[in-house]
């Protein structure tokens, strides 16, 4: 049965501390997205605050409409051949070391979108040469040459997520395909990309399906994983049929360590792009 009352263990900070004016400021002025605000993300006030965000671009409606998501559909504009630089720009100003860049998804495009995200990486790194870039990529359809496209600016890790378990997924993502997203994984992996996933609890999924779906990544390569609690974004959305506690995500990372990823970061508030960098090996932040 759907659930309408919070637990006391998800509380967020709220905005407006730290940096977080400043980066509201420059995000405005440079007409950038993120998806913080665009999919209503609950850590905006505690990632901002840092002077941290990720970048969405491709605009601010989806070609898709999966039934969790708080992000716009219909038909998208146009790609904005400035947004690239514009978003190399902002990582300047903010001194990033760690960029995580993502994109609605756009099936209208004939490369998915995988040109654009070229362009915004070659951008972030002529500006800012020693910034680690993390894609999150929607599935471009599965198509090899629009992936190549994207791989041949070499992102630092390639995000893509499962977001739910098998069956789930008519439901969740109807028009996604499950087999679909583990093929892109395993394209990049293939080719010796750190690889990451993330999946969303409390949809009405068991454990056993959860490290089913965790073995199914380690087979294709996925590293890194993230799992984090189902918010519904409104009373539109799929409600949340159910709150893990605490110690349940602490005891699938310990299982899902045990399949063999490198780091799994688990929690009620975990979402795909928190802690990024730190997931990532890469960088100390």
């Amino acid at each position: 049965m759907p659930l309408s009352q919070k637990p006391k263990w998800l509380k967020m900070e709220m905005p407006g501390t730290g940096h977080y004016p400043e980066l509201k400021r420059l995000l405005k002025e440079q007409n950038l997205n993120t998806v913080c605000t665009s999919a209503r993300c609950p850590n905006i006030g505690e990632c901002w605050s840092r002077r941290t965000a990720t970048f969405m671009i491709l605009g601010t409606r989806c070609s898709r409409n999966c039934r969790f998501c708080a992000i716009d559909h219909g038909h998208p504009d146009p790609p904005d051949a400035g947004e690239p630089l514009r978003v190399a720009q902002a990582v300047q100003m903010l001194e990033l070391r760690y960029a995580v860049v993502t994109s609605v998804t756009r099936d209208d495009l004939s490369d998915g979108g995988a040109g654009h995200f070229n362009a915004t990486i070659h951008a972030i790194r002529r500006l800012n040469p020693q910034c680690r870039v993390e894609v999150l990529i929607p599935d471009m359809q599965g198509d090899a040459q629009s992936l190549d496209l994207l791989l041949e600016a070499c992102p630092d890790v390639f995000n893509h997520n499962l977001e739910t378990v098998q069956r789930l997924y008519s439901t969740v993502r109807p028009q996604a395909d499950f087999n679909r997203s583990l093929k892109v994984l395993h394209y990049a992996s293939a080719k010796g990309f750190i690889t990451k996933s993330g999946m969303m609890l409390g949809l009405g999924e068991t454990r056993e399906e959860v490290l089913d779906a965790a073995k199914a990544l380690r087979s294709v390569g996925c590293r890194i994983l993230t799992l984090g609690q189902y918010l519904a974004p409104s009373l539109e959305h799929l409600p949340v049929m159910r709150y893990l506690q605490p110690v349940e995500f602490a005891q699938l990372r310990q299982q899902c360590l045990r399949l063999g990823f490198d780091y799994v970061h688990a929690g009620p508030m975990v979402r795909s792009s928190y802690h990024a960098a730190e997931l990532s090996g890469l960088e100390k932040v």
